[in-house]
């Protein structure tokens, strides 16, 4: 549990424009999701950088740009079986990977809970339902602003947790993490455009 925190057909869609990557002052390679201009590190948590995409709402609002970075190692044999293989393992939450936010607008810590508990109930099919309440009822109660940062890393069973707030925790769950695997990379994952560059960005690593 924590120690200090959509449904698809919720109005929100993806923007599918193609993240630029560049080398800025010799630091390594940044990626800037263009629809909103966030910039992603190569690295986080030790994993590398595999792609981006935002979350927009009525076609016109971009909530928040999403990257994911993997372990390239556990990818390598997974790349050489193409789209198919590669989305396979993304699915797969002992293939590890953090997931990293970034807000482009203000949004209540509110309906950010309730976005992404509906996204995530419907693809428990009923189990492990509790960890919803858990993972809720420890999301700290401070509004998301314009570039709050959040981490969802995944190993197995086990999702670790960086809120707005530097705080770190924990969910145990096999079917959250599974859950939220489907969340970012499923056929109807909340970014399809985010699905897609990461699914394109793991076969070139």
């Amino acid at each position: 549990m924590f120690h200090n925190s959509d449904p698809s057909h919720n109005g929100i869609l993806s923007h599918t424009t193609k993240c630029d990557s560049s080398d800025i002052l010799g630091l390594g390679k940044i990626t800037k999701e263009p629809a909103t201009g966030i910039m992603f590190p190569q690295l986080c948590n030790g994993m590398t950088f595999a792609g981006c995409g935002v979350r927009v709402k009525w076609a016109i609002i971009k909530v928040y740009a999403v990257g994911t970075y993997v372990d390239p190692i556990a990818m390598s044999a997974v790349k050489k079986q193409g789209e198919q293989g590669i989305t396979k393992a993304l699915l797969d939450p002992h293939y590890p990977r953090t997931i990293r936010i970034v807000m482009n607008r203000n949004l209540s810590i509110d309906k950010y809970a309730k976005v992404i508990i509906e996204a995530l109930e419907p693809r428990m099919n009923g189990e492990d339902l509790e960890k919803l309440e858990e993972f809720k009822n420890t999301i700290p109660p401070v509004d998301l602003i314009d570039g709050a940062e959040i981490e969802m890393t995944i190993r197995g069973d086990t999702m670790l947790y960086k809120n707005s707030t530097g705080g770190i925790g924990h969910i145990k769950s096999a079917v959250f993490c599974r859950a939220l695997c489907d969340v970012y990379y499923g056929s109807d994952a909340v970014s399809p455009a985010h699905r897609d560059d990461v699914i394109k960005g793991t076969g070139g690593l």
